[in-house]
């Protein structure tokens, strides 16, 4: 029974040298000197500020992206046991000896180090030798725009990385696909693929670029499986259904998996909470929770409440109003109503308390038990301080003519009659005779005698209106815009009846935590529908760019500049790489277009397999090149050179394979081989050479003399820093 004892048991363990290899070459290029300099360089100042955040646990939104790459540096900061306290404020401060820079920068640039054997092996799968793999993967290990930007605190080394692993991932199972199909290698792999397209949407929305390339290849490779008379009907479904398991339902799920953590990491309030819904507000500890502690859940007559517009721009604000008048006229020469002005305030204050009063009585207060509004009901809103009731008319809002004004009625003895009653109609119920609920309700607000909805116009009153935002009746409104919606935030039973005693009542913080917790799937909606809406007011910088310019490399960005030695670090690509990639690119379209025109005409120039490996490779190589640059020219945001990296990594690898198809299939004799040959040990000789001389704009180190900085500026477009004295 126990015979197997009876030998030795042996493990063996296959080793790449080769992957090995590039991998210690790549890691000591991105970990060499990481701490230097030991001074925020550029977006590390960005990033830096969502780095306290997480550490302290306060929650944030980024507007740039989903919250994976956030999670990354962060975990950087926890290995380095960093407490947050750093105050992120402007670039080239000197971190102080709390800031654990070097393991803020390890992952991004182990990140960065692993691209390189990434390379070498996504060109082994698809066929070509090791020699052309190896041509790859040094190409990117010299090349020093990817340097510089894998050994700072930034996420484009993260995404470059995870991109290359789904597309290596992807190529490994296609490959398995025709010698093991659903063997546990090929599961891995296909798996692998989801998972890593996740990660690099998670880290930035670029990601989505690869992702979908990959998504078109797996899709045309299914479709040739569709095709195959020879695979059961059973294994055909079998396949489609892995694939869309592997490459939909997991990224889908790894990806709501990022936002589930961020949301749990960051349960505390912190600055960015007055852009999300009171409810939102509410779930997290301390701001709002702490202030709504307690409140009663259902709104009834007699409730005191202040309402929040659910739009929450230009700005969030709450339904305002204060003594003082419309003017009789605007400066337009327009007449106005005269009436108490009503607008919306983006602060607290307590003029934003209503009143929710039953048109049937004159009892402001609740009554014992308390009577709740439910949708549909008619109801009268009370201005708490001055009790004026919220009324609207045939009279031109001031800054939006075709809507009407909304006031708070003030009866001067003329010929206008309070229109003061509003059906209350909650938008997200459940049913008909749903109960308007505290911060869980969006409600819109129907004026009863001319059909009008209260809204928020977002524009901003003149001066007589204290710059506040003005409050309209939207005659025609077709469906349920933000803008129109609105949640009670605090809220409490009004108790007095007297005037006096009830402005006691209205001044008194609310302490009476809405005990709902937002489920996860609400609380992510809302933060990726921010994610995705919320735009900063993007503005011209310094070092941003055109497409254009990164295709001839006419930009760089000056990273960082020590003031006193004159050294700096820029944003710069190898030159001599960077137009190969170029002509490597325009050379594959020009030979792939005429091998199809001359297939056309039956003339195969080339063999099959040759064929369609050159399909393969330019499919990935210059389709991953083109779906990362080419959207750019869409975008209106500010750009810069780094935006190009994705896509000029993927042009870097079709280099080499262009370069031994023309040796295999161009170059006919031996004399042009050898030619060939010595011109690509030339060129890359050249490829090195420019990445040693540029290198101390990489490192920034050793510093330049100001004569060294001149001779560097190939370009004049390029902004080198060079002191006057």
């Amino acid at each position: 029974m126990l015979g197997f004892l009876k030998h030795p048991v042996v493990l063996s363990v296959e080793i790449n040298v080769n992957l090995l290899g590039l991998a210690v070459a790549g890691l000591i290029s991105r970990l060499w000197a990481l701490s230097y300099p030991r001074a925020v360089v550029f977006d590390e100042v960005y990033y830096g500020q969502f780095l306290s955040l997480y550490m302290k646990q306060i929650f944030f939104v980024d507007d740039s992206g989903p919250p994976f790459g956030h999670m990354l540096l962060a975990l950087g900061g926890y290995l380095g046991g960093f407490d947050g306290n750093f105050l992120w404020n402007r670039i080239g401060a000197e971190y102080s000896f709390n800031v654990p820079i070097w393991t803020l920068r390890l992952l991004p640039a182990v990140a960065g180090a692993l691209c390189v054997p990434l390379a070498y092996q996504i060109l082994v799968e698809l066929g070509f030798s090791h020699l052309v793999a190896h041509g790859a993967a040094l190409l990117i290990l010299f090349e020093n725009s990817l340097i510089t930007q894998s050994r700072l605190m930034l996420l484009e080394s993260v995404l470059i990385f995870f991109i290359l692993l789904g597309v290596l991932s992807y190529q490994k199972f296609y490959n398995l696909q025709r010698q093991s199909p659903f063997s546990a290698r090929w599961w891995f792999w296909l798996c692998l693929t989801g998972v890593s397209c996740a990660c690099a949407v998670g880290v930035k929305y670029m990601g989505l670029f690869t992702y979908i390339l990959l998504l078109t290849m797996a899709g045309m490779h299914s479709w040739q499986l569709v095709g195959d008379r020879s695979l059961p009907n059973v294994s055909l479904l079998c396949h489609l259904l892995a694939r869309g398991l592997a490459l939909v339902v997991i990224p889908v799920a790894t990806y709501l998996l990022f936002f589930y953590a961020h949301l749990t990491l960051l349960y505390r309030s912190g600055p960015h909470d007055q852009i999300m819904t009171s409810a939102f507000q509410a779930s997290l500890e301390g701001g709002l929770a702490r202030i709504t502690q307690g409140q009663p859940l259902e709104v009834a007559y007699g409730s005191q409440i202040t309402l929040r517009n659910i739009l929450g721009k230009p700005m969030p604000c709450w339904l305002h109003s204060h003594k003082n008048t419309y003017p009789i006229r605007y400066e337009n020469g327009r007449g106005s109503s005269h009436q108490q002005q009503v607008t919306c305030y983006p602060f607290k204050d307590v003029n934003n308390w209503w009143i929710v009063k039953d048109p049937g009585t004159q009892q402001l207060v609740v009554s014992n038990p308390p009577r709740p509004v439910r949708h549909g009901n008619i109801v009268q809103l009370v201005h708490g301080i001055t009790t004026r009731y919220l009324n609207t008319h045939d009279v031109a809002a001031p800054l939006s003519p075709h809507s009407q004004e909304v006031s708070c009625y003030i009866d001067y003895n003329i010929s206008m009659p309070a229109q003061n009653l509003w059906r209350v109609e909650i938008v997200n119920r459940d049913s008909d005779g749903d109960i308007w609920k505290t911060i869980l309700s969006e409600v819109r607000f129907v004026h009863v005698n001319t059909s009008a909805v209260l809204k928020l116009s977002g524009a901003s009153l003149p001066e007589w209106g204290y710059r506040q935002l003005e409050i309209i009746g939207e005659k025609i409104s077709k469906g349920y815009h933000q803008s129109m919606l609105w949640n009670v935030e605090e809220h409490r039973y009004g108790k007095s009846q007297e005037q006096k005693e009830r402005e006691v009542e209205l001044h008194s913080p609310t302490r009476i935590s809405i005990g709902q917790n937002l489920s996860f799937m609400a609380k992510f909606t809302e933060l990726q529908w921010k994610i995705l809406t919320l735009k900063n007011e993007d503005t011209e910088h310094k070092y941003s760019s055109s497409p254009l310019d990164w295709i001839t490399l006419d930009t760089n960005i000056a990273y960082w500049f020590h003031s006193t030695s004159g050294a700096q670090i820029h944003l710069l690509g190898n030159v001599v790489t960077w137009m190969s990639a170029n002509m490597a690119t325009l050379a594959y379209v020009a030979l792939f277009l005429w091998y199809l025109l001359r297939r056309r005409r039956n003339i195969h120039d080339i063999p099959e397999d040759a064929w369609w490996q050159w399909v393969s490779a330019g499919g990935l190589c210059v389709g991953g090149w083109a779906v990362n640059y080419l959207p750019f020219f869409l975008m209106e945001k500010t750009l810069f050179l780094y935006h190009y990296l994705p896509a000029v990594t993927f042009q870097i690898l079709l280099v080499p394979i262009v370069l031994q198809h023309m040796s295999d299939h161009l170059c006919r004799s031996k004399l042009s081989k050898s030619m060939h040959s010595a011109f690509v040990v030339a060129w890359f000789s050249s490829v090195y050479l420019t990445y040693h001389t540029f290198r101390p704009l990489t490192y920034g180190e050793p510093p330049l003399s100001k004569a060294e900085l001149q001779n560097l500026r190939w370009k004049d477009s390029w902004d080198i820093l060079i002191r006057k004295h």
